[in-house]
């Protein structure tokens, strides 16, 4: 201190920021040389570390550590703030039964006590045909035949960040078949990540600001709360639907979330739609699909329209795409969104395919720069390109798929019924929304709650409880039936049905 209080008038005057840091520091370097000259030159002859001392260096080393560690306290190092908020426990019953089931599935052989998964929107009905079209075609397909023999060339070099050419080609026939043949899309508009959810979690990010909002129909995909809140800090605000209206939107509710966020102080970005609806599985008729560009062009906001589960339909309903709308009238098309992806309607959630087709071009283009973060491995481009160019398989696992949906879904749909369990109509998706408030020991979310643990720590079946869906009715539950195969809807039905035993007997 002796040696720094002299200097002060120095440092004080102009400049004094750059010198008060540097002389102290000048004078601690000469200090410590000073110290480590005077120390060799006290010791004549010192041992060779490599022969008499061999631990010399390491003895240095430690005290030196010691001498770091003695000038202040070391408490346990931090992460940042956003990182302790995703870190923490999800208390949501979606993720929380998801987890049970997957720590002990049920297989009817080898686990048939295991926890039935009916919690996740995942295609199993149709694997034998992906399966068989792998064992046939994965090498070929990945590799690539250059003058008959095997090339590694386009899979291990870098390839274009939102998908190549080729697949984007492909995706957007498999797009056209899945929906009709309505529509066609064009590769400039189409941008590939890493499956649906940093699809939409870039849509957001690119059309809203953290603490604007987006409107979703309720209830609505649990996940969203995590893919669109997590990292962007974007708000959702559900637009509550009523079973009375099959759960479908209104107008005149949309207008009302509207202008109820925008009292409140919070902009709204644009309205965040799943069609066909997740978990309700009903679709958006035509004229709701004019309804809501002509809203959103009143309110200039955006729309996103989640069309994930296109090709996942079953019965006689005909789906209708954002894209055909747009084609048909002339809106500024700047504000319409699209999201795809091939983990539901061709079984290949593990290949994390998704897509975003926008009209706008700087949305375009900042989302081309974010697919750094999140593109499709080089290897799966390949095979994919191949399987959606094979004709013959698509068309034959489109027809197979559809009718093993319509068949599990009239199955357990069936099932339900039995128990005095209803069912919403259902058009579209790999679920079906149950209806089981009469084992509900209250008519309120806790009693919808008691019920879900119950089912799932009783009976042992994971399903997806309203109130995780935003549902203002209690007693709704999402049931998820494509990850059974046929002979595993009397399980659960039999689990079911002691569940409801013990509700009645209990009531």
């Amino acid at each position: 201190m002796r040696l720094i209080v002299p200097l002060q008038g120095v440092v004080q005057g102009r400049g004094g920021l750059i010198l008060g840091s540097l002389i102290p520091c000048a004078l601690f370097y000469f200090l410590q040389l000073y110290l480590k000259r005077h120390r060799s030159n006290s010791q004549s002859n010192p041992p060779s570390p490599s022969t008499s001392s061999p631990n010399l260096a390491e003895m240095t080393r430690t005290s030196s550590r010691s001498n770091l560690l003695s000038r202040g306290s070391v408490g346990p190092v931090r992460i940042s703030s956003r990182a302790i908020s995703i870190a923490n426990p999800n208390d949501s019953p979606y993720y929380i039964g998801t987890n049970k089931a997957s720590k002990d599935p049920y297989d009817r052989k080898s686990n048939p006590d295991g926890v039935i998964q009916l919690g996740l929107a995942e295609n199993r009905l149709c694997f034998d045909l992906i399966e068989k079209w792998m064992f046939e075609n994965l090498s070929n397909s990945i590799m690539g035949r250059d003058d008959g023999g095997l090339s590694i060339s386009g899979i291990a070099t870098y390839q274009p960040f939102d998908g190549t050419m080729e697949l984007k080609l492909a995706m957007a026939g498999f797009m056209s078949r899945v929906m009709g043949g309505a529509v066609s899309f064009e590769l400039s508009q189409m941008v590939l990540t890493a499956g649906a959810t940093p699809a939409i979690e870039t849509l957001c990010f690119c059309l809203a600001d953290h603490g604007n909002a987006f409107l979703v129909p309720a209830p609505y995909y649990p996940g969203f709360d995590r893919d669109v809140k997590l990292r962007t800090g974007v708000e959702l605000i559900p637009v509550h639907c009523r079973s009375t209206d099959n759960f479908m939107l209104s107008m005149s509710a949309l207008d009302q979330a509207f202008n109820q966020t925008r009292k409140r102080g919070t902009k709204i970005k644009g309205i965040l739609l799943s069609n066909p609806s997740n978990p309700v599985g009903n679709l958006l008729s035509r004229e709701m699909l004019y309804n809501l560009c002509d809203f959103a062009e009143e309110k200039n906001i955006h729309i996103i329209s989640d069309e994930i589960f296109a090709g996942s339909m079953y019965g006689n309903e005909e789906f209708i795409s954002m894209a055909e709308i747009l084609d048909s009238e002339d809106f500024d098309k700047n504000r319409f969104h699209i999201v795809y992806g091939l983990s539901k309607d061709l079984s290949l959630a593990g290949f994390r395919v998704g897509m975003i087709y926008s009209f706008n071009e700087n949305v375009l283009a900042a989302a081309r720069k974010l697919t750094r973060f999140t593109s499709i491995s080089a290897p799966t481009q390949r095979l994919l390109v191949s399987m959606l160019a094979d004709t013959r398989f698509i068309e034959e696992y489109i027809e197979t798929n559809k009718k093993r949906l319509q068949n599990m879904h009239d199955l357990f749909v069936a099932g339900l019924k039995v128990l005095g369990i209803r069912c919403a109509h259902s058009s579209g998706g790999l679920y079906c929304w149950a209806d089981f408030s009469k084992l509900i020991p209250s008519y309120s979310e806790k009693g919808e709650l008691e019920l879900w643990e119950k089912l799932l720590n009783v009976a042992k079946i994971n399903v997806t409880p309203g109130s995780a869906c935003h549902c203002i009715e209690p007693g709704w539950f999402r049931c998820c039936f494509t990850t059974l195969a046929q002979e595993d809807i009397p399980v659960v039905m039999d689990r079911i049905q002691k569940v409801a035993d013990t509700s009645i007997s209990c009531g």
